[in-house]
C-alpha cells in the first residue's frame, strides 16, 4: 500500500470512528507502528487530523477529504461509471463537468474516444468545467474545446467556486451536464458537502437541457449539507452494481433513468 492509499485509509478510519490509536491503525493496515506514527505526524502537519497521545482524532473536516486522497476509494466502480457516463456524449455536444474523482474518470473516458476529437466543423466536443484537474486531463489528452469557468480555486477538489464563475456559466447553454455529487436522495435531491461547489453545480444544472448524476453506490440515499437540485430536475442516474436494489427501484419509481455500470 503506497503512502497516499495508506493516508486515505487512515482518514476513512477516523471518519468512521472519530478516534484511532497507533496500535489499532497499524493492525488494520498491516504496517508497523512507526509507519503509522509518521503518517499521523504528517497528516497533523497538514491540519487534516489532530494528534493525540498514542493516536489521533478527526479534525472535523475529514468528511470532505482532498481529492488526491480519494482516488483509491471505489476506484473500479468509478471507472465503470465514468465509461457509462461518457457513452451518453455525442460529437458536437456542449457538456458540463464538475470536479471529483468520478468525473475525472468520465474525462478520461471521453479523452480516448477519437470521434469526439474531430476538428471538422460541428463535430468537435465542447466541455465546460469548473475543475482545473478536469481541464488538464482533457487538454493534454485530446483536441476538444475546453471552457473553464472563473472563480476561486478550492484546494480540496481543484474546483473553481464563487461569483466570478457564475458570470460565465450564465452565458452558456449545455446540452448535457454530467455531475458528480456527494449525496443523492429520492426526497432531498442531489447535494454537496461544500456550499460553494453546490452553488456552481446548481448553475450548471440551470443551464443544461439534460442532467445526469454520476454517483457510486455509497452516495445513494445519503445526505450532504448543500442541495444542488431536486430529483425532478434529473434525467439520468449512473451508479455501480453494488447499489442497493431497493434504492435503485426508488429512483426508477421517481422517473429517473438509472444506469447500473
Amino acid at each position: 500500500m503506497d503512502r497516499y492509499a495508506r493516508w486515505n485509509a487512515l482518514l476513512e478510519l477516523l471518519t468512521d470512528s472519530g478516534r484511532v490509536t497507533v496500535e489499532e491503525a497499524a493492525e488494520r493496515l498491516d504496517v508497523s507502528q512507526a509507519t503509522i506514527r509518521r503518517d499521523f505526524d504528517q497528516l497533523a502537519q497538514q491540519q487534516m487530523i489532530t494528534r493525540t497521545r498514542g493516536g489521533a482524532v478527526a479534525s472535523g473536516v475529514s468528511y470532505d477529504l482532498p481529492l488526491r486522497y480519494k482516488t483509491a476509494k471505489h476506484s473500479a466502480e468509478k471507472q465503470r461509471i465514468g465509461a457509462a457516463a461518457a457513452a451518453l456524449v455525442q460529437p458536437g455536444m456542449v457538456v458540463g463537468l464538475n470536479g471529483g474523482t468520478t468525473t475525472t474518470e468520465v474525462a478520461r473516458a471521453l479523452a480516448v474516444r477519437p470521434e469526439l476529437n474531430s476538428t471538422s466543423e460541428g463535430a468537435q466536443l465542447t466541455v465546460v468545467t469548473n475543475a482545473l484537474n478536469i481541464a488538464n486531463e482533457l487538454l493534454v489528452r485530446s483536441r476538444m474545446k475546453i471552457v473553464v469557468t472563473g472563480g476561486v480555486v478550492r484546494p480540496q477538489s481543484f474546483e473553481l467556486v464563487g461569483p466570478l464563475g457564475g458570470g460565465i456559466l450564465r452565458e452558456v447553454t449545455l446540452d448535457l451536464v454530467l455531475l458528480g455529487v456527494d449525496a443523492i436522495d429520492v426526497t432531498l435531491g442531489a447535494a454537496a458537502h461544500h456550499e460553494g461547489e453546490a452553488a456552481m453545480n446548481s448553475l450548471m444544472v440551470a443551464r443544461a437541457k439534460r442532467v445526469a448524476i454520476i454517483a457510486d453506490s455509497s452516495k445513494l440515499g445519503s445526505h450532504a449539507f448543500a442541495r444542488i437540485c431536486a430529483v425532478e430536475r434529473i434525467e439520468t442516474l449512473i451508479t455501480d452494481s453494488n447499489a442497493d436494489p431497493a434504492a435503485v427501484a426508488a429512483f426508477r419509481a421517481a422517473d429517473l433513468n438509472v444506469i447500473v455500470a
